[in-house]
């Protein structure tokens, strides 16, 4: 076989003297240790893919080629790949010493490596120590260097190496958007920074529904292991402080005895302190234990599969904050290993523990919970991603790296478009008459929107919904747009914080007590926010319109019926059951019309569009609304535009019944203004045009001396309850709260 593949690169060689225009690119992937591998390996398979374009190169070195980590070399080899070095750099001792001389030895055995490879680009990953040699080597000989998940920030050791390598790399691709805006707060070339999202989770999100996953689970963890009945412990010893890591590494495996679950727990990495850390392992007896699997080493694939069905997963792994995410796994995250890594609201932290109990009480509130599933990390296209980055590389630009210093520019506005997708959100405006689908850029404009009509019964409904939106999210892809999220604007009262209507209008049937984030979550993998669409229409003109940078604001919204939303000190006001802002059923007259409600004398039984089509088939059965100059069919039916027509027209009748609601919105909004005391009042919705002038002047007439001078303005926004769900996306998924 290696034979062959020797032919085959001397063919290949022979192929590009005779056709020098031809040219592939020189990829070299250098890989340490099972971890890394995981989010090389897409990579390599993707490079491998395209043998026109690009010549794989595959190093291995660091802790593959020890026998006490599991010799993972074999994995590579089992993969089909073609190893064309390896190294061994590891100085054994588990100590920081020993940590020193293993980067000082890769460094004596790179430079031959690399100048018999000679590679256009060497691949780099994340912040281990051999990885710091890989870079340093490669900066000084002249090769370029493309460095993976740089920008992150973690608590150890980690960060200054991971800092390290991005400043000798020459390109980034980088997990997260805060990871980008860390590496160019660090002067790095916006142009040379792809926000890829993490390669293993190209893999992880296409592969974790296996069939066979039970026999996976069973296959490490015995025959009498349930799905989500056991735990996955990863603990690793943190260089910084390596007392403190070896106590707290102590106290889970009390926990872990204590709690009494079928547990599947793998040694730690080669960094300082593992040596400890195994003794400690072996004092308490845990590869004897009837409770305990210790393994060396699981293949990724399998790896998977374990931590998507387990109850729990324990330890300081980054696997813990970053894949398990993806399936909505609960996790443990214990001590400061991870401390300032972007979570999920899967993670639980557990930063110190003088005795066993707080982990043991973080068990119980975890273990067998769900959460919706987290893509903070990656949607599963970072490699096709990283390859078209890799085609624009120019070889023939200067080496030479420049440093973008202060001021840098904002990423939002900078057009990258080979590069960077425009940041988006799928939005949902779920209707009585039509369910509407679109997605929504950062800038708020909508670049393409679905609209169907509402199906009757609720599975129909949720059917048509979980296909519209994949519908988007697959052309999403197309338009070169990356979602963030999923933002559902809904009518009726809505639990945001566990994405459940309460209660629903009576314009949407069959819609109450109802979770949307969970089922549209579980099928996209993408985070879901759901909310009144009344409060996304003071989000949108938060985001969007006039109430851009105002910290105080109400929006009302006049059309069918009324409703809004409230601004207080810049954050959207819900209340204690989630029914604040019900602006339309606040009552203006003790003896009015009857409101949808249930009540009577509401606002919105005086100046909703219900109530003014009301009031014109009053004054049409009476024969009273019809004037001059008033073109009226006979089969047409009778709306608030004829009443608003009619009064335009000089019909006193008509011009009446619309004072009247004015005076009652106004009275409405001025009884908001003395409750709350906002800056401004936006009115939205198809009325608002009309009732501006109106509520201004009685706002003025009729308002306390210090709201009196309170401005009313209409939105210029076409589609207030699709710009809102999306805000909710587009502010809370970049800023990751939950």
């Amino acid at each position: 076989m290696r034979m062959q593949r020797g032919r085959g690169r001397m063919e290949r060689k022979r192929t590009e003297e005779q056709n020098p225009c031809e040219k592939r690119l020189r990829v070299c992937v250098a890989t340490c240790n099972r971890a890394d591998y995981s989010k090389l390996a897409p990579i390599m398979f993707g490079l491998k893919a395209h043998p026109d374009e690009f010549e794989l190169e595959v190093v291995v070195l660091g802790s593959h080629l020890i026998d006490d980590y599991g010799n993972t070399f074999r994995m590579i080899e089992q993969d089909d790949f073609d190893i064309g070095s390896k190294l061994h750099t590891i100085v054994r001792g588990e100590d920081e010493a020993a940590m020193v001389e293993s980067v000082g030895l890769a460094l004596v055995k790179l430079p031959d490596v690399l100048q018999r490879l000679r590679p256009d680009i060497l691949v780099v990953h994340g912040d281990r120590f051999d990885a710091l040699a890989l870079a340093t080597a490669a900066a000084l000989m002249n090769i370029r260097i493309l460095h993976l998940e740089g920008g992150e920030v973690s608590g150890t050791i980690d960060d200054s190496i991971r800092h390290a390598i991005s400043k000798l790399a020459h390109y980034h691709a980088c997990c997260t958007r805060m990871a980008e805006q860390h590496l160019i707060a660090m002067c790095e070339d916006h142009s040379r920074i792809l926000l890829a999202g993490c390669p293993s989770y190209d893999k992880l999100l296409s592969s974790h529904h296996r069939e066979d996953y039970m026999d996976i689970i069973k296959s490490w963890l015995g025959d009498n292991v349930g799905e989500h009945d056991y735990i996955v412990a990863l603990q690793h010893p943190v260089t910084t402080d390596i007392q403190q890591s070896i106590k707290i590494y102590g106290l889970m495996l009390d926990a872990l005895i204590s709690f009494n679950k079928r547990t599947l727990i793998l040694f730690p990495n080669i960094d300082a302190g593992s040596k400890e850390m195994v003794r400690v392992m072996r004092k308490k007896g845990i590869e004897q234990h009837a409770n305990f699997r210790a393994v060396k080493h699981i293949p990724f694939e399998q790896f998977i599969q374990l931590v998507c069905h387990a109850g729990c997963m324990i330890g300081n792994s980054s696997c813990g904050v970053r894949e398990a995410g993806a399936f909505g796994t609960p996790v443990i995250n214990l001590g400061t290993r991870q401390t300032g890594r972007e979570t999920g609201e899967n993670v639980l932290h557990v930063r110190d523990a003088d005795t066993h109990n707080k982990i043991y009480h973080a068990l119980e509130l975890q273990f067998g919970k769900r959460y919706p599933c987290s893509k903070i990390y990656g949607d599963g296209s970072a490699v096709p991603r990283i390859l078209k980055f890799l085609r624009t590389i120019d070889l023939d630009e200067p080496l030479q790296k420049t440093f973008c210093f202060p001021p840098v520019k904002d990423s939002i506005s900078q057009d990258i478009d080979h590069i960077l997708e425009t940041q988006s959100a799928l939005a949902v405006d779920l209707g009585g008459t039509n369910l509407r689908v679109a997605i929504i850029c950062m800038r708020g404009n909508i670049v393409k929107k679905y609209t169907q009509s509402n199906p009757k019964t609720f599975e129909d409904r949720m059917q048509l919904l979980l296909k519209m939106c994949a519908d988007a999210t697959r052309d999403a892809v197309c338009l070169n747009c990356r979602i963030l999220g999923v933002g559902v604007s809904t009518g009726g009262r809505v639990n945001p914080q566990e994405g459940v209507v309460l209660h629903s209008t009576k314009l949407i049937q069959e819609w109450s007590s109802v979770d949307l984030r969970t089922p549209i979550s579980d099928a996209l993998h993408l985070p879901v926010w759901v909310d009144n669409d009344g409060n996304c229409a003071a989000l949108a003109e938060k985001k969007f319109g006039h109430g851009k940078g105002v910290e105080n604001f109400v929006t009302v919204i006049t059309g069918t019926g009324i409703g809004g939303g409230i601004i207080h000190q810049n954050e959207l006001v819900h209340g204690s059951t989630f029914c604040a802002a019900e602006l339309g059923h606040i009552m203006v007259s003790l003896d009015g019309p009857e409101c949808s409600c249930g009540s009577s004398g509401c606002i919105e039984s005086f100046a909703s569009g219900m109530a003014l089509q009301r009031e014109a088939k009053r004054l049409h059965d009476e024969d009273l609304l019809k004037v001059e100059g008033m073109d009226m069919k006979l089969s047409e039916s009778i709306t608030a535009a004829h009443l608003i027509n009619a009064a335009r027209l000089g019909n006193s009748k008509a011009d009446a019944v619309l004072n009247k609601a004015s005076t009652a919105l106004g009275v409405g909004i001025i009884n908001i203004l003395h409750i709350v005391n906002p800056s401004l009042v936006i009115l939205s919705g198809v009325l608002a045009s009309y009732y501006q002038v109106p509520v201004q002047r009685i706002i003025s007439e009729r308002a306390l001396i210090s709201a009196q001078s309170i401005k009313v303005v209409t939105s210029d926004l076409e589609e207030p309850a699709l710009l809102g769900a999306a805000s909710m996306v587009l502010d809370y998924a970049t800023r990751r709260i939950y």
